[in-house]
């Protein structure tokens, strides 16, 4: 394990965006929880944005009180899946419109995170975490570690969201989110796979959460503000870059969609030319906004062009 990481050292020296690298693989995972609530059951869900601090705070919470903090992480998770239910329920139960239903949960969620941690701002620093189980000497070893796991934990959460959505289930829940009346005809409990879609979406959010708070130190309560944003824009990214129509591509997509946005912001953070024409870290929505655009349009201009070369 040493060697692998003194070689590993040697060949990311040069590279500086491994934080945008490890950041793009966490949020992957709340890019996959929003594809399955957008894309999969057509449920707009706006809950990640409580579901994604929520996990951070169990998790610290978990570790905090000298809970292993890979059982903390996968609590963290669970916490998100009973967020997501709660929303569904809503929607199902009281016949409340989906996108208010996840508004009310959102808003919900930000009192109940502040319960839960007791403090707006909960440190880590110190305590146990799950990139503490492979040792690092130095901090480039340490933000290697930290890449390694965020590389572990997505390819598993991809491995598993691919095969559960190849299952008699997954293809249940996929009919529900297509055509409900349809899936009901056929004799699919559509409440139930709305319920159990939203769960994995949100768990999923709130696993990436759990992973975030480890990587950053500590829990604040405002890390989720605009977590449902980086989410969509993992999935309309990746979806304008590979046009995937196959589960196993439309993840693949995702994941990298949510690294490239992540690279998006470095570029915008760190770029000298940028800079130079006097924009600042100020401006960093504004630049990631147009880097968006460009991701987004260019695509279509090329297929218009090519539509009109070949005519």
């Amino acid at each position: 394990m040493d060697s692998l990481l003194l070689f590993l050292s040697g060949f990311l020296t040069n590279i500086t965006w491994i934080g945008a690298l490890e950041l793009g693989l966490i949020y992957a995972l709340v890019a996959l929880g929003v594809l399955i609530s957008y894309k999969i059951l057509d449920f707009p869900d706006l809950t990640a944005d409580g579901s994604f601090p929520l996990g951070g705070g169990v998790c610290v919470l978990c570790i905090l009180n000298g809970i292993d903090p890979w059982i903390a992480t996968i609590l963290g998770m669970f916490s998100g899946c009973v967020a997501g239910i709660i929303t569904a329920s809503l929607h199902i139960g009281f016949k409340i419109e989906k996108l208010l239903a996840s508004i009310l949960m959102m808003i919900a969620l930000y009192s109940i995170n502040l319960r839960i941690m007791g403090k707006p701002n909960v440190s880590l620093l110190g305590d146990p975490t799950v990139y503490d189980s492979i040792p690092a000497n130095d901090d480039l070893q340490l933000t290697i570690v930290r890449l390694l796991i965020a590389i572990f934990v997505v390819i598993i959460a991809k491995l598993l969201f691919d095969l559960f959505f190849a299952t008699q289930t997954g293809l249940a829940v996929r009919a529900t989110g297509t055509n409900p009346r349809m899936a009901k005809a056929q004799g699919i409990a559509i409440n139930k796979m709305t319920l159990l879609g939203m769960a994995i979406s949100n768990g999923l959010i709130a696993l990436a959460g759990s992973l975030y708070v480890q990587s950053n130190g500590g829990f604040d309560i405002s890390i989720g503000v605009g977590t449902i944003v980086i989410g969509l824009a993992a999935v309309i990214i990746g979806e304008a870059i590979f046009s995937a129509k196959r589960i196993i591509w439309l993840t693949f997509a995702v994941i990298i969609g949510s690294i490239l946005y992540r690279c998006f912001i470095a570029l915008a953070l760190n770029n000298d030319t940028l800079n130079g024409i006097g924009f600042g870290p100020q401006d960093l929505n504004l630049i990631t906004a147009l880097l968006v655009v460009a991701v987004l349009v260019v695509p279509r201009f090329k297929q218009k062009f090519q539509v009109k070369r070949g005519s």
